[in-house]
């Protein structure tokens, strides 16, 4: 006879796939993915490597084309030759060096990955002039100079009070 489970040991098979444990659970690159980028959702870096492989798949067919790829340099629609092949070579990891929070760390406003997401959730980043609350936000080229901190934020008067920027106008409100 086999003892009935337990409500915690119910609710860890619930997540797990006997039959397909290597399909399920067994990946390790996308294992180290998650935790080297934060990402808090696998359906995230899912989509992530869906985008890669869709990009990569539409490169490899222009290049395909033969002479007429050629006439997509001439048009303006590529800035070069070798775009396609960097296209072939892109990865799920591009897609998440893109987030909010690795953006955060590359410019220096959060120390790791951990404090640039617990930023972004608490509602401390402002990207242009919205907020942001969520850390799988892709931040385009043309908007990664507009990542500032909120006006009525704890960190940007910290910020503004060790370079001493800080406005007297700002101390009454």
């Amino acid at each position: 006879m086999v003892r009935k489970l337990k409500y915690h040991e119910q609710k860890l098979l619930r997540r797990l796939d006997l039959v397909n444990w290597e399909v399920s659970g067994g990946n390790l690159a996308e294992v180290r993915a998650l935790r080297r980028y934060r990402l808090g959702r696998r359906q995230d870096y899912v989509l992530y490597k869906a985008l890669a492989r869709s990009v990569r798949d539409l490169a490899r067919r222009l290049r395909d084309l033969g002479p007429a790829s050629a006439a997509l340099p001439g048009l303006g629609l590529v800035s070069g030759r070798h775009s396609l092949a960097v296209c072939e070579s892109l990865s799920a990891a591009a897609f998440c060096r893109r987030r909010l929070p690795c953006l955060l760390v590359k410019l220096r406003m959060a120390q790791n990955l951990r404090h640039a997401v617990t930023f972004v959730e608490q509602g401390h980043v402002r990207v242009g002039p919205e907020v942001v609350t969520d850390p799988a936000l892709l931040v385009p080229r043309a908007v990664e100079d507009f990542i500032t901190w909120v006006d009525a934020s704890r960190l940007r008067q910290k910020v503004l009070d060790y370079n001493q920027e800080r406005d007297d106008f700002d101390l009454a409100a």
